[in-house]
């Protein structure tokens, strides 16, 4: 009777996979797949339907996700004190937006105000990938810590005018250690080969020294007074834009509105001679973690 009742059930099993598999083609509007395709559909719609239903009566769908707040809204409350100190729209004048900048400052440190252009080069062509140097007439506010890889002798000299750091076959011990203990490198000519070993190092940080930067030089001693007295490198970005800080906020409006004439001045004698269309687009200046403000575009 056990053998009977066995086999007996392995023929009902039997029997139901097989009515399972007959249930489902094996391709086509009855095959298992577009049936539960179609009911997913369904079930879909119906959800669009109810949250319809539910916006039209005032009520809020299930499900629903919230309603993202403005980003100002999402700011701190500084921040949003001194947006407000912005009118929205407006295009000021240099000395306007200086004046302005130094009063929306939302942090308690000594803020950089900064300028970012946008110009309508395009950096692919050799001839206008902008990049050059600039004394400010005030310096930018920030102490510089300057390197220079030179023979022995003219290290002394560097050291005597300001160089923090100075050395010939030490500093390359220092390289290999991975140590960087300064904002600008200052090379002479003849040393920038033993450099090269370390440009995957110092390339990505923006410290290779460049003949266009004024950090490959002859003249080591001038080099190191520029870059103590604030000389600064600017230079146009993949997207067409220049940064460039232009001091602290505690210079005030008036040693800052130089360094910005002197910026300008300098920006303009790099126009390219083969750009046909507008040179500068837009100019804005902002303060570190400050708000935008929109400047008059002085070479129109």
């Amino acid at each position: 009777m056990a053998e009977e009742e066995v086999k007996l059930n392995e023929n009902v099993e039997a029997t139901e996979v097989a009515e399972t598999e007959e249930t489902f083609a094996k391709s086509g509007k009855k095959s298992k797949k577009h049936i539960e395709e179609v009911k997913a559909e369904e079930e879909r719609q119906a959800r669009k339907a109810e949250r319809a239903a539910a916006e039209a009566a005032g009520e809020k769908p299930k499900g629903a996700k919230p309603v993202t707040r403005p980003r100002i809204e999402r700011r701190g409350r500084k921040y949003q004190d001194a947006y407000k100190l912005v009118e929205k729209g407006k295009v000021y004048t240099l000395k306007e937006a200086l004046e302005l900048a130094t009063k929306t400052s939302p942090v308690k440190f000594d803020a950089s105000v900064e300028a970012h252009v946008r110009l309508g080069v395009d950096p692919r062509q050799a001839d206008q990938n902008i990049r050059t140097t600039i004394v400010l007439p005030n310096g930018n506010g920030k102490t510089v810590r300057v390197a220079v890889f030179a023979p022995l002798d003219v290290c002394k000299a560097a050291k005597a005018v300001g160089a923090d750091i100075a050395e010939d076959e030490e500093f390359l011990k220092q390289l290999e250690k991975g140590e960087i203990n300064f904002d600008v490198l200052i090379s002479t000519p003849a040393y920038m080969p033993k450099l090269g070993k370390y440009a995957r190092l110092l390339g990505p940080k923006g410290l290779m020294p460049n003949p266009k930067a004024g950090t490959v030089t002859m003249d080591v001693e001038k080099a190191v007074k520029d870059s103590k007295a604030g000389k600064v490198e600017y230079r146009v970005d993949k997207q067409a834009i220049v940064h460039i800080g232009l001091g602290k906020v505690s210079f005030g409006a008036d040693k800052l509105l130089e360094n910005a004439n002197a910026f300008f001045d300098s920006l303009k004698a790099q126009k390219p001679a083969s750009l046909k269309g507008t040179y500068v687009k837009s100019v804005f200046l902002t303060t570190t973690m400050g708000p935008s403000i929109a400047v008059e575009n002085l070479y129109n």
